[in-house]
């Protein structure tokens, strides 16, 4: 079941009561209880202001504190780990940037600093039996996802499953994209992780979402809901209408399916969906060429589709700073700067595109081949 209730603006109090609507539709007081530990993870991707749409907006997580507030719980930590280095101090310019130190101050709650993390079993898992899982979200009783609704370069949806890859602390999340450079792996590992951490809820901010280049360099589209739902993977299915994506070529919900993580078509309460059609990013316009292919030749075209005409990564020179943030963030470690500028060694990228979600300033561009523009 996933609720939908209208919300067309960023405003305290009809969020207050947007929050409430999503506990009557989805009869959530039943699990919660007052000695609980209760973390709101939202998606904190890098250090940007609420209205440039990165980040889940701060007054949805404020809301959201102040239902667990009425009804009792007093234990409650807002903790992501962003893009990049794990630290406090990075942590708190991030909390303070997104407006999310103004929220907890407002209902208050605790703002995680600790950077450490505890390993946790996923004896279910597909290609990940543990995984690092920062402190707060390990020791909770229970967690609230608030995830972004964005469109995303490597898997085509930011959602409900993908938000969860902020559990995992710091620079260890590259080291993923390198275990796991192919897509369908990489949606293997997500939902494993899902599994892991187990959110209890799952909310989505669609009052503003993006599209195009997400996670971080698409354009805004006004969206006008706050969704919310019991499973992750239902969440996604459903956000895959509202963004006018076919589900089955976004890689978490698709294997969610396979796997059994859920299965008919996902119920709606509340408000009537919205749905639009979503530009997408660049390196998910590449067209494949394989079904035209015979059969016994398609091994050895895929590869040359991949090597020649995969989307990929490029510096624009003339708004690089020189800030490394695209080198510390690169899990095949192909990014060097030089004479203050970032050079990526084509050979050895595996087109995880983190460089171009972590990027402050915009200056990584997605290339695709001119072939596609004949």
């Amino acid at each position: 079941m996933v609720s939908v209730v209208y919300a067309g603006q960023y405003e305290r109090e009809f969020l207050f009561q947007t929050v409430e609507k999503h506990f009557a539709l989805l009869s959530l007081d039943r699990l919660f209880s007052p000695e609980m530990k209760v973390v709101i993870k939202p998606n904190l991707l890098m250090k940007r202001r609420p209205e440039e749409a990165t980040t889940t907006h701060p007054l949805l997580v404020e809301a959201i504190a102040a239902a667990l507030k009425k009804r009792g719980v007093t234990h409650i930590t807002i903790a992501d780990s962003p893009g990049g280095l794990y630290s406090p101090s990075l942590l708190q310019g991030i909390y303070k940037a997104s407006g999310m130190e103004k929220a907890a101050a407002g209902q208050k709650v605790s703002l995680n600093t600790d950077v450490s993390h505890r390993d946790v079993a996923c004896s279910a898992g597909t290609v990940c039996k543990k995984f690092p899982i920062i402190t707060p979200v390990a020791e909770a009783d229970l967690v609230i996802s608030v995830a972004k609704l964005k469109t995303h370069g490597m898997v085509g949806l930011s959602g409900g499953v993908k938000n969860l890859f902020g559990c995992i602390p710091g620079l260890t999340k590259p080291e993923y994209h390198w275990r796991f450079p192919k897509e369908e792996d990489f949606c293997h590992m997500l939902l494993d992780l899902c599994e892991t951490v187990k959110p209890a809820v799952t909310f989505v901010d669609a009052v503003i979402s993006m599209e195009g280049d997400g996670p971080s360099s698409g354009t805004k589209k006004e969206t006008g809901m706050v969704l919310c739902s019991q499973s992750p993977y239902e969440m996604d299915e459903v956000l895959c209408r509202v963004a006018g994506m076919d589900p089955k070529t976004i890689g978490t919900v698709r294997l969610a399916r396979e796997r059994g993580l859920f299965c008919g078509e996902p119920s709606l309460c509340g408000d009537p969906l919205k749905t639009f059609s979503f530009a997408l990013p660049k390196s998910r316009r590449d067209l494949s060429f394989s079904s035209y292919i015979p059969k016994p030749l398609r091994g050895v075209s895929n590869l040359l589709i991949q090597k020649c005409l995969t989307s990929r990564p490029s510096v624009m020179k003339n708004k690089c700073i020189g800030c490394g943030k695209c080198a510390e963030s690169c899990p095949a470690h192909t990014i060097q700067i030089r004479d203050k500028k970032a050079v990526i060694d084509p050979k050895g990228c595996i087109k995880c595109y983190c460089c171009h979600e972590l990027c402050p300033i915009h200056a990584i561009e997605i290339r695709r081949s001119r072939l596609f523009d004949l």
